[in-house]
């Protein structure tokens, strides 16, 4: 996988949801970023944009996508993409009904992947901050929905070092403003710098701040090695994506070293959520998905010693 008031999204809706909506905000805590590894070595979740495809096809909608993870794949876990609900960061009867349905099915919010709302690195101070406050309502509406992240994009248009400088700014401030509600602003290896692990790592530990982190993605490395760069994004990982393209005969992801991914994963000490994040072409969005929660299962039995 691409100026508002502060704190007053809730403001928007009139009545009796408002009011319900705005007392679920001040009172609800986040979701916990790593669950408990008594159980299982790890969590399995669905990223939206492995439905990419029948969502911009308008044969799924995003309200219903938690049912669609939970009665198609058997997944009760789900990270949602801001491009298929953009303009509903504010609204508060919307936002009502996607924390009703996945509710009343007993599914997980895990996290909003934001795309499109301005470069946190721009070397613009004014196009940087409007990048910064473009987030807030994505930070307002993830804590409503009981989320414990929004996956940002570290983008900047400076080289190597200066743009570390001014993405760690963005960063930093952004988590600034999400840090009392709760939220994490996690960044996922996605293209430009990026992708390169150790500058991420680096620009990430240089906002000083314990709610920025990583989510590394399996398959956003391009000249730079997949799994150095998990290796590097790991230490301050707070949800991870299992990106996956094809298979083979035997189930196994035939472009990532699934069961290499997973041991960096569980040797960094994570226990978190791992992302189903299929984009692939040869098998159906269906298909995919259950070929790559089958794996991640396979894998976590293992490590459980099943």
């Amino acid at each position: 996988m691409r100026t508002t008031n502060r704190r007053d999204f809730l403001s928007v809706a009139a009545g009796a949801s408002t009011v319900l909506a705005t007392s679920y905000w001040l009172s609800s805590p986040a979701t916990a970023a790593t669950p408990s590894p008594a159980a299982e070595p790890f969590k399995i979740s669905l990223a939206q944009w492995s439905l990419h495809k029948p969502l911009f096809a308008k044969e799924i909608d995003n309200l219903d996508f938690a049912k669609v993870a939970k009665e198609r794949f058997g997944i009760e876990a789900v990270e949602y993409v801001n491009q298929f609900f953009k303009d509903k960061a504010k609204d508060a009867k919307y936002l009502e009904e996607m924390k009703k349905r996945t509710s009343d099915l007993g599914v997980t919010n895990v996290l909003i992947m934001i795309d499109g709302e301005g470069g946190l690195g721009n070397s613009d101070p004014a196009k940087r901050t409007t990048a910064v406050e473009n987030h807030y309502k994505w930070v307002d509406a993830a804590k409503y929905l009981g989320c414990h992240s929004i996956r940002v994009n570290a983008e900047t248009d400076k080289p190597y070092e200066e743009g570390s400088k001014l993405a760690a700014d963005g960063l930093r401030r952004l988590s600034e403003y999400a840090k009392p509600l709760g939220i994490n602003v996690i960044v996922e290896n996605h293209g430009g710098l990026s992708s390169d692990g150790k500058w991420l790592s680096e620009t990430i530990r240089a906002t000083g701040m314990d709610n920025c982190g990583t989510l590394p993605d399996f398959g956003n490395f391009y000249e730079y090695d997949r799994y150095q760069g998990v290796t590097d994004l790991m230490p301050l990982a707070k949800a991870v994506s299992a990106k996956s393209y094809d298979f083979d005969d035997a189930g196994n992801e035939t472009k990532i070293d699934f069961a290499k991914m997973m041991k960096i994963v569980l040797d960094a000490g994570y226990h978190g959520w791992v992302g189903i994040e299929y984009e692939g072409s040869k098998l159906s969005p269906d298909d995919g998905i259950k070929a790559t929660k089958k794996l991640l299962e396979r894998l976590r039995d293992a490590s459980a010693g099943k």
